[in-house]
């Protein structure tokens, strides 16, 4: 039940990783806080489709 999913840069908006989720135990849009390497620092990434 594993699908894959990109993760985007709210502040750049660059797709940067590429992850799975579990679509029974996470329903809603994922929200990651990882490293971004064209902001160089640490923001907020959101799934996209």
């Amino acid at each position: 039940m594993a699908d894959k999913v990109m993760l985007e840069c709210t502040e750049c908006h660059n797709r940067n990783y590429n992850t799975t989720k579990n679509k029974k135990n996470v329903t809603g849009r994922m929200e990651l806080k990882k490293y971004c390497k064209f902001c160089k620092t640490h923001t907020v990434h959101k799934e996209t489709k």
